[in-house]
């Protein structure tokens, strides 16, 4: 197997050097890594290139991790290419899970993470629209090249779980996910802050566009979207209730899911019937190829 690793860093100095420092221990010398840097401001290039085992470094300015992805993946030449995020440290079993899984005839595996603000393991299946949708974890999976290039790669209209586009992509293509309990990859230095909160507007307008991209203008689409809105407006109320939310800020959230829910069903509509091959990617990896503001390449 030929590795290439895509590692996604943005303003997480500390911990990208965690990752780095146990890819360098527990993958073997002849992997590839790429770091898609962007955009930071913590002087991650300048300790980046200082390090004689990261091969590529990539300066992007967008901050969407299906843009950070798809321009590692460019720059990538291993018939196998993992994604991972710079927050994460792998653990020794991490390469030999992949090599494994993939001679086992899977097209894609993932692992869990822990630590992080994912922190779950996250290896059920859901029914949709009559296919099983196995998701997985964008910030730990590998793919194998052939199967990345087929689905063009993350849509990056989709500025909030891009992972979970690609996921319905993969199932419509008749791709199998395999999960490795031993690929697992944690977040072994500690943050000083605490988590931002939600951006519901991305998160509603990401939601609404790939379930209607994916499956069309049919009332599954609709009650999973109103389902997961409810759901999300009740825990509002009980964060309202507890003076963890403000009257304002809970109203002004409502609107704001509701304005993305309509633009991401119209635009999903027209992703839809803009790519009406399989793989449903109008924003993929081949549409454009100025993701890099700057690439430094030491191969």
């Amino acid at each position: 197997m030929e590795l290439s690793v895509v590692v996604s860093t943005l303003n997480d100095r500390e911990r990208l050097l965690s990752c780095l420092d146990a890819l360098a221990e527990r993958t073997p010398s002849s992997t590839e890594i790429i770091v898609v840097n962007g955009p930071s401001s913590d002087g991650t290039t300048g300790v980046v290139r200082e390090r004689d085992d990261v091969d590529v470094l990539v300066e992007i300015s967008e901050r969407n991790s299906g843009v950070s992805r798809n321009a590692g993946f460019e720059l990538a030449t291993g018939d196998v290419v993992a994604f991972l995020d710079g927050e994460y440290a792998i653990d020794h079993s991490w390469y030999s899970a992949i090599d494994e899984s993939l001679d086992d005839g899977t097209a894609v595996v993932t692992g869990p993470v822990t630590g992080g603000p994912i922190g779950t393991e996250l290896q059920s299946s859901r029914r949709i629209a009559g296919q099983t949708v196995s998701h997985f974890h964008g910030d730990n999976v590998a793919f194998e090249r052939s199967v990345f290039e087929s689905l063009d790669g993350f849509d990056e209209y989709v500025v909030t779980g891009s992972e979970r586009d690609c996921a319905h992509r993969v199932a419509g293509l008749g791709y199998e996910v395999s999960w490795a309990a031993t690929m697992a990859a944690r977040c072994e230095v500690g943050t000083d802050g605490g988590r931002a909160d939600p951006d519901w507007g991305a998160t509603y307008r990401s939601l609404s566009y790939r379930l209607m991209k994916n499956y069309g203008p049919r009332p599954t689409v609709l009650a999973r979207t109103a389902g997961s809105a409810l759901r999300d407006g009740a825990d509002g109320v009980r964060r309202l209730a507890s003076g963890e939310a403000t009257p304002t800020g809970w109203v002004s959230d409502g609107a704001d899911v509701i304005t993305n829910v309509t633009r991401g069903l119209w635009d999903g509509v027209r992703a839809r019937y803009t790519d009406r091959s399989p793989r449903r990617n109008p924003n993929g990896l081949s549409t454009r190829h100025d993701r890099a503001v700057r690439v430094y390449d030491r191969r």
